[in-house]
Formats: C-alpha cells, sequence, structure tokens
C-alpha cells in the first residue's frame, strides 16, 4: 500500500518515510505515536513500514482525533494501527505494557504542555532497553507556520533535559525547513 504524503499531509514540512527510515524502523516493529493528532501522519507511515505483523499505537487525549486515525486507518486498509485515548502527562496512561515499543514518536506534542517530564518518563518506560525515541519540534524561530516563538523549545534545554531524563542523543538533525530532530536511545 502506497501512502501518498500529499494525502495524509505533512511532508511539505516533515518527510516522515525518511526519518522513520533513517532510524531503522523495520517490519514486525512495535511502535507508539505519542500525541498522534486526528491526522496520524506518523503513525500511518510507521503502520506501512513494520507491516501486518508489526503494531502502532497512536496515542491521543482527544477522541475526536482517535476517531479520524481509525477512519484514515480503515481508509488505507490499515489493520495494524490501535488507537489509546490517554493523557501522557498521567504516567502509565497509555496502559502499554513496560519494555515493549521499539520506537516511540513524539512530534510537535512537548510545545503544548509544561509536563514534559511525564511525558518523556511515559516514553522511557514503554520502550525496551535500547529502544529509540524520535522527538521532532518546531525549531525556535520565525516562521509562518507553527505556534507563537515564545511556545517552541529550544534544541539545547531539550536536548539537555531528555539526556537528563535516560536517554542517550544518537543523532540530531533538521526535520525540515521548521523542525529539529532528535533520536535518542533509552539507557
Amino acid at each position: 500500500m502506497i501512502i501518498s504524503p500529499k494525502v495524509v499531509g505533512g511532508a511539505e514540512l516533515v518527510d516522515a518515510d525518511q526519518i522513520l527510515q533513517d532510524m531503522g524502523m523495520a517490519e514486525k516493529m512495535q511502535v507508539a505515536d505519542f500525541g498522534s493528532g486526528g491526522r496520524a501522519y506518523f503513525a500511518l507511515h510507521s503502520a506501512k513500514m513494520v507491516g501486518p505483523a508489526g503494531l502502532v499505537y497512536a496515542i491521543d487525549i482527544l477522541k475526536g482525533n482517535l476517531q479520524a486515525v481509525e477512519d484514515l486507518a480503515r481508509f488505507y486498509n490499515f489493520k495494524n494501527i490501535k488507537t489509546v485515548w490517554a493523557d501522557l502527562e498521567v504516567p502509565g496512561s497509555t496502559k502499554i505494557q513496560d519494555s515493549t515499543i521499539d520506537i516511540v514518536v513524539i512530534a510537535n506534542l512537548l510545545f503544548q504542555t509544561r509536563k514534559h517530564k511525564e511525558i518523556v518518563q511515559e516514553a522511557h518506560r514503554v520502550l525496551k532497553k535500547d529502544g529509540k525515541l524520535l522527538l521532532i519540534e518546531w525549531k525556535k524561530i520565525n516562521s509562518p507556520l507553527g505556534p507563537p516563538v515564545e511556545m517552541r523549545l529550544d534544541t539545547n534545554q531539550v536536548k539537555k533535559f531528555i539526556q537528563e531524563n535516560n536517554f542517550k542523543l544518537e543523532k540530531e538533525f533538521d526535520a525540515g525547513p521548521y523542525h529539529f530532530g532528535l533520536i535518542l536511545i533509552k539507557n
């Protein structure tokens, strides 16, 4: 099944397929997309890459977003996406078993909350040993899209914070013209 980035949106800003491929996403993996949103951009691309033997958790606090994800999964005939209603600011709310996830995706979520520690701790809890965290956030620059600059996070502060929370930085990269990306490994 081919997903057109133009259909699921976002390729103009962030190339999910390329980023996920570069970080080693493969068939049969289990992935958790924290704050998937209604367009499920990373969840859909992950579902394609992990194949029918893999599993993708699309996690969001808004039930309307989860319904939209279910509708998209049906449209693209993905039977490997499971939606989860959870408040990621509450530890354990995903109800995903400890140390079972290969990759956690947190994209454009941290700028929306002050509870970064709780969200990152939940990612750490569900990741397998040496599992990877993909973190993508808006660059702290003026841009024609996205949140106001004052809501955006400083890249260096995010790197420091993440490393203080039991992750090792594997790679830092430009995730597009307005985003930075970090690939981190669970310690």
